[in-house]
């Protein structure tokens, strides 16, 4: 029963707030905690939809910075007016230059919070999260620049520990989260990397 309380706080914290979703609460624990955006960064944010990451993101990075959104599903016409934020329909795994995204450099901060299409059978769903996990550590070569900052959304399971283990080494610190807004009987937890060594 306690679950819905705490779904419950958190969808009308965000509903009053003005996110379109409350997984931001998740982002700004990360963010306080470990301080991943900056103002003026370039950030780009897979699987954004609905972009509550990125409204909170363009806040912190404030005018001279940018955030770019990339999912399969349509654009979210409410992120559009806003000034600093760029979104496109596209599959991540699709894009074979910065410049598709109209961007010149690396982005200074890769975000992705996002998660496979689950069956509800959790040993398949535990196989498709790792394998879209280590799909997105495999982009950073080509879209986090050296020095760059990264988190990502992990489902828990050994095989997901034993291989992120072995991911350690291409940052400098390497922390996992699992947020207070997170519900209790969820087995994801966040993985956030600093300082990128490219």
């Amino acid at each position: 029963m306690g679950n819905f309380k705490v779904k419950d706080h958190y969808f009308e914290k965000a509903k009053k707030d003005n996110y379109v979703a409350r997984s931001v609460y998740k982002l700004e624990e990360i963010d306080q905690q470990y301080k991943i955006l900056k103002p003026g960064n370039l950030v780009v944010d897979f699987g954004y939809f609905p972009g509550s990451w990125i409204q909170y993101t363009s806040k912190v990075i404030g005018d001279t910075g940018r955030v770019v959104g990339i999912d399969i599903q349509e654009v979210n016409k409410k992120l559009t007016g806003i000034p600093n934020v760029r979104v496109y329909q596209k599959d991540i795994f699709n894009i074979s230059n910065l410049s598709e995204l109209d961007v010149k450099d690396q982005f200074d901060v890769v975000l992705s919070d996002m998660a496979p299409n689950t069956t509800g059978m959790q040993t398949l769903d535990q196989i498709r999260s790792l394998n879209l996990v280590e799909s997105v550590f495999g982009l950073l070569p080509k879209f986090l620049r050296p020095g760059g900052n990264f988190v990502i959304k992990v489902f828990d399971s050994q095989d997901a520990q034993n291989y992120l283990k072995e991911q350690k080494k291409l940052f400098n610190e390497f922390n996992y989260l699992k947020p207070k807004s997170t519900r209790s009987v969820s087995k994801e937890f966040f993985v956030i990397g600093k300082h990128f060594k490219a």
